[in-house]
């Protein structure tokens, strides 16, 4: 069950990272991401309410707090540089950055948590491994050198910081529910950027216009769906977080075909042979663990 979680999560973001391409075009960084964090926050209010009244909640425990205050930080980090990339990258070269992630993650994970891969599950590792070093071939031909491009280092750092913070929830499962561990850090998430709103506001109004776009909203309802997918996933005593970040891999088919067909981004045959690279080891990695 839990790979069908996975594969849920993988889809929701693949949507996710296209209504982000939409909602950041001529759009603030910061207004988006702010108001993408209301939006969840608002989503996961009943849960929020719930836990804050309940005397036998794990929540009354301010340690606790501090626990999901450290996630918010680092997926905040994330995604305000994941943002700033997303906008001024092709969403193809974007979206095939996040290859970094599960083999991130896959490191992580055997370090940490003593994970062990079986044959099948290697050759899909092996095969993403691969779909890295092809994107990596593309973006030289389209001119985004890594050492020189400010907004690929901002995606690297953001692929990083999202690695951590998947590891970090293998660990926050074994202490809470995914649903509340999925409102108090939207909260917290909403408590940062309010900071950071406030800091940047005079700013804000100078540098670059701001509108509410219904794709913000999208935004929203697709990570909630994606993150607490994910959740229910590492919940499941038999998950394994290298596999499951692995899976999530696939949602760069979503925003490969938006950029392809949609965007009309370039260099398709060679993305082609990407994305076939990234299926097979999908496929690889869904049959070694069922």
């Amino acid at each position: 069950m839990w790979i069908a979680f996975a594969l849920i999560s993988s889809l929701s973001l693949g949507f996710y990272d296209v209504v982000k391409k939409v909602a950041l075009k001529n759009n603030n960084v910061f207004f988006v991401l702010f108001l993408n964090t209301l939006l969840c926050t608002l989503f996961m209010s009943p849960f929020l309410v719930g836990t804050a009244t309940d005397a036998t909640s794990n929540f009354v425990k301010p340690m606790n707090h501090v626990l999901i205050f450290i996630k918010s930080v680092i997926v905040t980090s994330s995604w305000l540089l994941g943002y700033f990339a997303i906008k001024h990258l092709p969403l193809t070269i974007q979206s095939s950055i996040n290859a970094f992630r599960p083999i991130l993650v896959l490191v992580g994970a055997i370090l940490i948590f003593g994970e062990s891969l079986n044959a099948l599950q290697w050759i899909g590792i092996v095969l993403g491994f691969f779909s890295l070093l092809w994107v990596g071939f593309i973006g030289r031909r389209e001119g985004f050198s890594i050492r020189k491009n400010k907004w690929i280092w901002a995606g690297l750092i953001s692929v990083v910081l999202w690695a951590i913070s998947g590891l970090y929830d293998k660990y926050l499962m074994t202490r809470f529910k995914p649903i509340n561990v999925e409102a108090w850090y939207s909260f917290y998430q909403l408590v940062i950027m309010s900071v950071v709103m406030l800091l940047t506001w005079k700013g804000l109004k100078k540098r670059e216009n701001y509108e509410w776009r219904w794709s913000i909203l999208l935004i929203s309802v697709f990570i909630c769906i994606a993150d607490l997918s994910y959740f229910f996933a590492l919940s499941e005593p038999d998950s394994l977080v290298s596999i499951a970040s692995m899976l999530r891999r696939g949602s760069a088919l979503v925003a490969f075909f938006y950029g392809i067909f949609v965007l009309k981004e370039k260099d398709v045959k060679l993305k082609i042979i990407d994305q076939c690279i990234l299926i097979a080891g999908v496929i690889f990695m869904i049959l070694g663990s069922i």
